[in-house]
């Protein structure tokens, strides 16, 4: 079985892997560290993710979607306090493993996430400008804007033969995108590259740019570098965000590869197994990794049916690293902006986009105020401004209070109001109200619910309170449920409950003050055509 996953799968990870080492290598930049330490992380995070995780096509490494987050990091902890980050923020996943924590990931939504990678885009691909234009030695900013500022400022010193090699790989991805979809260009690219970069440094042809080595010096191949344990506040709050950022960009690639090849993963085991890669990846001196989308999406173009492609693609990585990644050295820095650039242009969406805008055009907003604070601020505080303001919008369309109004209505259909919760205006008077209670009954829209009450529906002589679909009440919602009833009793109306949720009827009898009187009198019925029944009004078809 092992024998015949290896020759199913050699194919897809040997191609997976020639396109991680340049990746790595990109993203490394990206990220504000080294060359090895992306390649490092390709190796073992994606090796240990693929042994422990739950899917069969994810392939984890170093991705954009963080970059910008461990690129702020580096400016203020320093390089050498990555490979902590990591091991915290595999911490962090593990925590939230153990504790079943993503079953509050809903709390983040797309909107939030699409406009957060925007922004990390648009991080990304500006932050090439001074490789793109071959300006060096330019004084640094914590802040993406301050950095965006001071190669604009520069850009009449921009070297010629730096801007046409980025505008001639830049194009030459994109036409490989476009024309050969099924082969990533920068497999054929980055050789091409070197290949440039090395007879412009040994004079044989007249081109000379800022190359891989010469930024980095010798980068030498190493599997292992010891991490150097520290604390801090801002190792917290970056890990924190790195694990979110992680999970959610890893279960996403693992449902895109799901619909791919119709199969489903296991999410416990892939949050599991991404932790585990994280804590690996610091512990050998690596960077932080989530679940690339391109690089998942190449595993299952290229035909993998098993986990075992994304093993063969670390192990690939290793032994390719070990023998020819030290003529990366010779890769110009204009072409490694050309490849960064590209891959910040296929993190933009835009289909996603106009669906927002369509669909709700808050939601298009708060997308667009995370990303431009992702790029103006901070990474980190973009997402959480998102996060609020999502939750913020969501909160203010529950507190309306789902309800249904019905006045002498025998037919028990399910429909609402309209889509934001309100109900149908009620113009004619008649005797008997059909009031239904829709979803929870909390803290959060119990005094919508009461305000309905207070303020009107004085009209009617009977009032039903219809709870079948109140699946779940807190103590608010009770306390607000025996306050309607004390406003319709004191006005002399009577009031009647029926179809109560199995769930909630014990919660209820607790907590609803007169709840026995009401049994008394025969006021609490299983059904709503029995309560319309005693009313003297026959259900529909009878």
């Amino acid at each position: 079985m092992l024998t015949e996953n290896i020759r199913k799968n050699l194919k897809s990870g040997l191609t997976v892997s020639l396109i991680s080492i340049p990746l790595s290598v990109s993203l490394a930049v990206a990220s504000g560290v080294t060359p090895v330490i992306g390649v490092m992380t390709a190796i073992w995070a994606g090796l240990i993710a693929a042994a422990f995780g739950g899917s069969h096509f994810n392939i984890v490494g170093p991705t954009g979607a963080l970059s910008g987050i461990i690129a702020t990091f580096v400016f203020t902890q320093g390089i050498d306090n990555v490979p902590m980050l990591a091991i915290v923020a595999g911490i962090v996943v593990l925590a939230a493993y153990f504790l079943r924590l993503e079953r509050y990931l809903i709390l983040v939504p797309s909107s939030v996430i699409h406009g957060f990678t925007l922004g990390v885009a648009f991080i990304i691909g500006l932050n090439q400008l001074n490789f793109a234009l071959g300006l060096k030695g330019l004084p640094t900013h914590e802040k993406f804007s301050g950095n965006l500022l001071e190669s604009l400022k520069h850009i009449p010193d921009a070297s010629l033969p730096a801007v046409a090699i980025f505008v001639l790989f830049f194009v030459s991805l994109l036409a490989f995108k476009k024309y050969v979809p099924k082969l990533p260009g920068a497999i054929f690219l980055a050789p091409v590259g070197i290949l440039l970069g090395y007879l412009g440094q040994t004079h044989a042809i007249p081109l000379q740019l800022e190359t891989l080595g010469m930024k980095y010096g010798n980068i030498d191949f190493h599997l292992f570098a010891a991490p150097h344990f520290f604390y801090s506040a801002k190792l917290m709050k970056s890990a924190l965000v790195i694990a979110l950022i992680a999970i959610l960009e890893t279960m996403l690639s693992a449902k895109i590869a799901d619909g791919m090849t119709k199969t489903k993963h296991n999410e416990r085991k892939e949050m599991l197994g991404l932790g585990l890669a994280n804590v690996v990846s610091g512990l050998f001196g690596g960077m932080p990794a989530t679940a690339a989308l391109a690089r998942t999406s190449l595993n299952v173009k290229t035909g993998a049916d098993h986990k075992t492609s994304a093993i063969i693609n670390s192990i690939a990585v290793a032994i390719i690293s070990l023998f020819l990644l030290r003529f990366f050295q010779f890769i110009p820095m204009a072409v490694i902006a050309a490849i960064l650039v590209f891959v910040a242009v296929q993190m933009v969406e835009t289909e996603h986009f106009f669906r927002f805008f369509r669909f709700d055009k808050t939601i298009f907003g708060i997308s667009m105020a995370v990303a431009v604070v992702t790029v103006v601020e901070d990474p980190i505080v973009g997402i959480l401004l998102g996060v609020v303001l999502s939750l913020l919008v969501s909160v203010d369309k529950m507190t309306h209070g789902h309800y249904d109004m019905r006045p002498n209505r025998s037919d028990m259909e399910d429909t609402d109001g309209s889509k934001d919760g309100k109900g149908k205006e009620i113009e004619e008077s008649h005797d008997v109200l059909l009031y239904s209670f829709r979803g929870r009954l909390v803290y959060f829209n119990s005094r919508a619910h009461v305000s309905r009450f207070e303020t009107g529906l004085a009209q009617y002589k009977y009032i039903i309170l219809r709870l079948r679909e109140v699946y779940y009440v807190d103590l608010d919602g009770m306390e607000a449920l025996n306050e309607i009833i004390s406003i319709i009793e004191s006005r002399g109306q009577k009031v009647i409950l029926s179809s109560i949720d199995s769930n909630v009827v014990d919660a209820l009898r607790s907590g609803i003050e007169g709840f026995g009187r009401l049994e008394k009198e025969g006021m609490i019925f299983p059904k709503t055509e029995d309560a319309l029944k005693h009313l003297g009004i026959e259900p529909r078809g009878a």
